[in-house]
């Protein structure tokens, strides 16, 4: 039994006439005729009655005609499905993202953007360490990965640049240099600095251990968070100062004052990053929507 038959059944019983069933499929009456009847002789019983002005449906056939209209109605959702899912506008985006990075008003937009013109289209995300990220996206667990720069294991993707932030100082609210619009670092030497796991971020750690070192912090008086944005939370607590990207002075803590650095070396960027072989079409729908977009080092798109 071929799935053709089952549409040229269809569209007889719907229509309950052959000639108008030949004209809507677009053949010719007889082999539509010699098909239906095919089609009978395989079941082994008849699925119409033939009368003089058109066709009435057996018992089988009106039985017959529930299950043939859903498996041409699967079918035709199943191709629907694999086109939508080839062109990119249908199934599903795995997302990554590293810690902080959600809170970068680009990259809501770029998400906004993204779902509104493909909402068909799943996305699946989840937040991850850079380490974690980069093996996830190399091993093919993850479509594509917002990361923070620097970060060495992200040559081997391509980059497109989404903006560039600096890093700020966030001091509690009671802090006696609180509310300072700029600070030099060697001002807060004696501070215990809150920092994320080395894992988290390597080079942007290695980047603020450096920046902080070099002003007098002692590496006793560092102080460990689980991610960027607990480090957050524990200045409020008032465990320490930190050091953060400027985009996360959107969070709304009122214990949490944040200040520039003098002299400011330090900044970090935030990038789109996906696999250099075979992206699938949903992931070049994502980029399309940074045309104007620089390119960071390693991309090759």
């Amino acid at each position: 039994m071929e799935l053709r038959h089952l549409r040229y059944f269809v569209a007889v019983a719907e229509t309950l006439h052959f000639t108008r069933a030949a004209e809507m499929l677009g053949i010719s009456q007889p082999p539509l005729s010699q098909q239906i009847l095919r089609l009978e002789q395989e079941i082994g019983t008849p699925l119409l009655k033939r009368l003089t002005r058109g066709v009435e449906l057996t018992e089988a056939g009106e039985a017959f005609l529930a299950d043939a209209l859903q498996i041409v109605q699967l079918a035709d959702q199943a191709l629907e499905n694999a086109r939508g899912i080839a062109r990119g506008i249908s199934g599903q985006l795995s997302l990554g993202f590293a810690s902080s990075v959600a809170f970068n008003p680009r990259i809501f937009t770029l998400i906004r953007q993204f779902t509104a013109r493909y909402p068909a289209m799943t996305l699946l995300t989840r937040e991850e360490n850079m380490a974690l990220l980069m093996q996830d996206l190399q091993e093919g667990l993850l479509d594509a990965a917002f990361i923070r720069l620097p970060c060495e294991s992200s040559k081997a993707f391509n980059l497109r640049l989404i903006s560039t932030e600096k890093m700020l100082i966030a001091l509690p609210r009671s802090h006696p240099l609180s509310g300072t619009p700029v600070l030099a670092l060697s001002a807060l030497a004696d501070e215990t600095l809150i920092i994320f796991p080395r894992d988290v971020s390597p080079s942007l750690y290695e980047l603020i251990v450096t920046a902080c070192l070099r002003a007098g912090f002692s590496r006793h008086t560092f102080q460990q968070a689980p991610q960027i944005t607990t480090s957050l939370g524990m200045v409020a607590a008032g465990c320490g100062i930190a050091l953060v990207p400027e985009s996360m002075r959107c969070v709304d803590n009122p214990e949490v004052r944040f200040s520039d650095i003098e002299n400011n070396t330090l900044f970090t960027d935030v990038a789109f990053a996906w696999r250099r072989h075979h992206p699938s079409k949903a992931v070049l729908h994502l980029l399309a929507l940074l045309p104007d977009s620089p390119a960071a080092p390693g991309d090759a798109g």
